[in-house]
């Protein structure tokens, strides 16, 4: 068994459930067998909400930062997305950013290194957004709407905002 600890986003869990692991490498389907919620053990905890959720059934090496518990099918995996992003300005740490530009993406707790492809501009300058496509080198749990930060040569850059997911 082990322990995985975070905020529920939305909907609820119970004893009992089952949950699927999404994202980086995931995929596996496991059972819910208690909830920890501040040391004390409940049997159902709902959105907003910072649990730990002790899984039956998974191996403490199947499971790293940045995966997704989910209801089953409820949300998949993406390797590629399309998105809209602003960037910051220098002295917040923002510099122009090109198409074939390696940045580290931050979503939710996963962080992973992707390549962004511009749409319509040659360069986004700083304070400026744009259409991206973002290529990441592992899958994770996305959405559309779903909010994200990059970082570039390891400093913060910009935000963004998934508009598109590949059906």
């Amino acid at each position: 068994m082990v322990m995985l600890t975070g905020r529920i986003e939305r909907g609820r869990v119970r004893k009992g459930d089952e949950v699927e692991i999404v994202g980086l490498g995931g995929g596996a389907i496991a059972r819910v067998a208690d909830i920890d919620a501040s040391h004390v053990r409940i049997d159902e905890a709902g959105a907003d909400m910072n649990v730990g959720v002790l899984l039956r059934g998974i191996a403490a090496d199947a499971v790293e930062r940045g995966h997704v518990l989910a209801t089953p099918g409820s949300i998949s995996a993406h390797a590629c997305f399309a998105a809209d992003i602003t960037l910051l300005s220098e002295e917040q740490g923002g510099a122009d950013v090109v198409s074939g530009d390696r940045l580290g993406f931050h979503t939710r707790s996963a962080a992973v290194w992707g390549t962004v492809t511009l749409h319509g501009v040659d360069v986004v300058l700083l304070l400026h957004g744009a259409e991206v496509t973002v290529t990441l080198e592992e899958p994770v749990a996305l959405e559309e709407a779903q909010p994200f930060a990059f970082r570039q040569r390891g400093r913060a850059a910009g935000s963004g905002t998934v508009t598109r997911l590949p059906r």
